[in-house]
């Protein structure tokens, strides 16, 4: 990334450094649990970690509900990733999702085994609530509803105990540093408001930068996060470069303390846990607003609720609604929801009394620094991990109880990559890119006021113009809206080299800084989103738009401007999924020859495959192959979408109903993979080539039952002919075994599947021959002709492409001596009797590889074989074997 693209913040020289080989910026259950599992997975790695705030504060510790997972054995992992990807509302990444489902039972474990003591029942099992958008009791709580608080206590606890990890507090984190060589962040500054041998500016030197900065809630003017929650770690991303994404998926919580038209800053969470529990919102009149709304009614996804009373508000021109809890009894309150109930005696109001007013505000920032599956950014050096990295779990809105399990898994994801390769402490580092001028701190308040204003849970595309323009003009004059020196925590009057004008440099216009950063970003991001999904609701485009499901907007800084670009995007696959697919394709090594090039020679660009990995080609063929079931109509499968419930879960069997051998099992996984959107899991007892009898289970998949009915066809299409022509070619095989010649194909393959029909063959133990034409040079009868003979055409490709595998087809034996004699490197003998194939191996005596073709059947294929021939060339296998009998049954 060049230095012209990067910012930084107006700031003092480092006064002074401390080395690590990671440096972690945030304490809660992101940043924690990153530092603790590096040093479990290493045996001298130091870690740095610094916080804004004391240890034990951030958005973690307010955490009412709990953390989700499957752990009940009712539930599944499948049934977890099902509940994540409707919340999603389509864009969610389906593997990442898939990874945390899976790995979050075990990391909740060890969550536990660090000393988290969570609520059980009386049997001692783990006490699972439901909360909205969860059809299944999977949310582990603890002291009711001080889940967040408890883990915290766990991991400080953890982290106090290693003296591997050493902890700066109080300490705002400004901007990476880098490599003056390679560009790679190698560490970060940040300002200690304190007193003592590291108070001021100092750095961070790290081969390794962690965000787990938290979320961006103090960007509007009434949030459930806590004050430190500035957005610091996003804007420190951005102005290092990186790549940000899903932005304008703010989630706001949509039962939130009402205290009063004139409350701002962090007002107090009602747990959706309530509603899980049996509360319901209700309006001033006392009619229950849900009902009709969604089909889980108050129970719906968040962006539902917020949403449904959003519109309420609206509606009926109130500034709140009600939450119904009076049916609950005192018991259950002071059992279940002690602090909820604490918070709302200390404001007056007493939630066995008369119903509790709330209203929505902003919650969740489900969109951040985009990351990979194990949390690299988009700049190298520099992770996140946790609110502020964009994962894909989310997608377009937060399912209840993730977060927390996001940070458990993703942390852990990183600090194994970090233990896998690590790198020195670097000795030196620099800070790149212009400085930003400062936003007086004055400006923070009207930037909360235009975010709540025109970003909130409804928007409009002429609001976020107006957001934009407004936010643009603070950034042009950044000390207009107050005295630049009332900042009361001002760290130094020097502004630094290439300093502009704005406020002066301290901890109050650092964060007004990254606030108004911030809010530049999502601002662009929200007005560039031209429809209603998930958590991003335009009341002028209502809708969804299906093909922005694949068209993301990704923002980053340029120089202090946003820009937001369109990018196609593709879900992500299972990295082994994926290198068994690449393997499927035809393995040539790039054999194209260094010919002169004449007119008309050129490659045909119309022909050329846009793909940039081979198993692309293998997503696109399932995709136009499913495009043909789900293309008529109303696009749907509609038997199943009648008849099946859309939140059963099934497991299914996909069963030999004949004796063969087996061939497309990756593709057949990729079709329940692309159908279910990742919510799926396989189990596969045999292997593409093995042999199977009738009966035998060849998968194992669960998912949605709607996923597996609809997936069902397409899956078995390919996996019955796939193992149909492996079956074939297992037969020729045999039918030479002991004679040294080997069963191959020919380019006689189904339009479109050349690539899975040799594959298929390789399965059955057979051998490949020419993939397309310009895999080696083959002189059939028509280019003798064309050519005027056979020395001629060998001739003619030998001048042309010097480098490429000469073959040449005959069908007398009198045409062998000519191809030798024109340097044929393995000749095709086309119709030959046994007698003349005979003939014709004595004649070549090993100066060509020969192939027998044309007229060969089972029953002479072994003397063929004898004959001494190398191949025996069988286009049938790829263009008439008939299909294995294979079948689904639900179980």
């Amino acid at each position: 990334m060049s230095s012209l693209t990067q910012t930084r913040l107006q700031a003092p020289e480092a006064s002074w450094s401390v080395g690590a080989q990671v440096a972690v910026v945030g304490s809660g259950i992101a940043g924690l649990s990153t530092a603790l599992r590096y040093v479990q997975r290493t045996e001298h790695g130091r870690v740095v970690l610094v916080t804004k705030d004391r240890l034990s504060t951030g958005s973690t510790s307010f955490a009412q509900g709990g953390i989700a997972a499957a752990m009940d054995p009712e539930d599944g992992p499948v049934a977890h990733m099902v509940d994540t990807q409707l919340a999603g509302a389509g864009l969610s990444d389906p593997y990442t999702v898939h990874v945390m489902a899976t790995e979050g039972p075990q990391a909740l474990r060890w969550l536990i085994g660090l000393g988290a003591e969570f609520d059980r029942g009386d049997d001692g099992t783990l006490a699972l609530t439901r909360e909205g958008g969860h059809r299944a009791d999977r949310v582990a709580h603890a002291g009711g509803d001080a889940t967040g608080a408890e883990i915290q206590r766990a991991l400080v606890a953890a982290v106090l105990a290693e003296e591997r990890i050493e902890v700066i507090e109080h300490a705002l984190a400004l901007d990476a540093l880098h490599d003056p060589v390679t560009g790679a962040v190698h560490g970060v500054t940040l300002h200690v408001m304190g007193e003592g041998a590291r108070d001021g500016v100092g750095a961070v030197l790290a081969p390794a930068v962690v965000l787990a900065t938290g979320g961006m809630g103090q960007v509007f003017a009434a949030t459930t996060n806590p004050t430190v929650s500035t957005g610091d770690g996003l804007a420190l991303a951005a102005r290092a470069g990186a790549r940000l994404r899903d932005l304008e998926f703010i989630q706001f919580h949509p039962t939130v303390l009402w205290l009063g038209p004139e409350s701002r800053g962090r007002q107090p969470l009602i747990s959706e846990a309530l509603r899980g529990e049996g509360a319901y919102v209700v309006d001033g009149e006392g009619r229950r607003i849900m009902e009709g709304v969604h089909e889980l009614g108050d129970l719906a996804p968040r962006d539902v609720v917020a949403r449904t009373i959003a519109r309420t508000m609206a509606e009926q021109d109130t500034d709140h609604v009600y939450l119904e809890t009076r049916h609950f009894g005192e018991a259950t309150w002071k059992r279940r929801f002690p602090t909820i109930l604490a918070s709302c005696l200390s404001h007056g109001i007493d939630p066995l009394e008369r119903p509790i007013p709330v209203a929505p505000a902003a919650h969740y920032a489900s969109g951040g620094a985009e990351v990979d599956i194990d949390g690299r950014t988009s700049v190298r050096g520099l992770w996140a991990v946790g609110e502020v990295a964009r994962t894909g779990v989310h997608g377009a809105n937060r399912l209840a109880s993730n977060s927390l399990l996001e940070g458990l898994v993703y942390a852990d994801r990183i600090a194994a990559r970090l233990a896998e390769a690590p790198e020195p402490v670097p000795d030196s580092a620099v800070a790149v890119g212009a400085p930003v001028p400062l936003v007086d701190a004055a400006a923070s308040g009207r930037i909360r006021a235009l975010m709540s204003r025109h970003a909130g849970v409804l928007r409009t595309g002429d609001g976020l113009a107006a957001l934009s323009d407004e936010l643009d003009a603070i950034a042009a004059d950044p000390a207009g809206s107050g005295d630049s020196a009332s900042s009361s925590t001002s760290a130094s009057n020097s502004a630094g080299p290439g300093a502009g004008a704005g406020a002066a440099p301290g901890t109050d216009s650092w964060e007004a800084t990254n606030l108004l950063t911030v809010a530049r970003l999502v601002a662009a991001a929200a007005r560039h989103r031209t429809e209603s999904r998930g958590s991003h609701q335009r009341a002028d485009h209502p809708e969804p738009r299906p093909e922005l499901r694949i068209r993301p907007a990704v923002v980053r800084l340029e120089g202090n401007t946003p820009v937001t670009t369109d990018e196609d995007w593709a879900p992500s696959l299972p990295p082994e999924l994926v290198a068994e697919l690449d393997a499927i394709t035809f393995p040539l090594a790039d054999r194209r020859g260094r010919g002169s090039a004449v007119p008309g020679d050129e490659p045909r660009a119309e022909f050329t495959l846009p793909y940039t990995s081979p198993h692309q080609s293998h997503v696109d063929v399932v995709r136009r192959a499913l495009a043909e079931d789900l293309t008529a109509g109303p696009r749907i499968d509609v038997t199943t979408v009648a008849t099946t419930p859309a939140d059963q879960v099934r497991t299914a069997h996909v069963v030999a109903r004949a004796d063969g051998t087996v061939s497309g099992l990756p593709l057949a996984e990729l079709t329940f993979w692309l159908v279910s959107d990742g919510a799926v899991e396989v189990h596969r007892p045999v292997a593409d080539g093995d042999a199977v009898k009738r009966g035998d289970v060849l998968m194992t998949v669960t998912a949605r039952t709607r996923d597996l009915l609809t997936a069902e066809r397409t899956a078995l299409n390919l996996l019955t002919h796939m193992s149909g022509i492996a079956t074939a070619t297992r037969t020729w095989v045999d039918a030479v075994t002991g004679t040294g010649a080997a069963v191959r194909d020919s380019r006689k393959t189904r339009p479109g599947l050349r690539a899975l029909d040799k594959y298929a063959v390789r399965c059955g133990g057979g051998v490949n021959h020419r993939y397309g034409l310009s895999d080696a040079g083959l002189v059939k009868d028509n280019h003798v002709v064309a050519a005027g003979g056979v020395g001629a055409a060998v001739r003619a490709i030998r001048e042309r492409f010097p480098d490429l595998p000469l073959e040449v087809e005959v069908d007398r034996l009198d045409q062998v001596e000519d191809a030798l004699a024109a340097g044929a490197e393995e000749i095709l003998l086309d119709n030959f009797t046994v007698e003349q194939l005979t003939a014709a191996v004595e004649l070549v005596a090993g100066r060509a590889r020969l192939e027998s073709s044309g007229g060969l059947t089972l029953d002479v294929a072994a003397d063929v074989a004898r004959t001494g021939v190398d191949y025996l060339a069988v286009g049938a296998l790829t263009h008439s074997s008939p299909a294995l009998d294979i079948a689904l049954d639900l179980l």
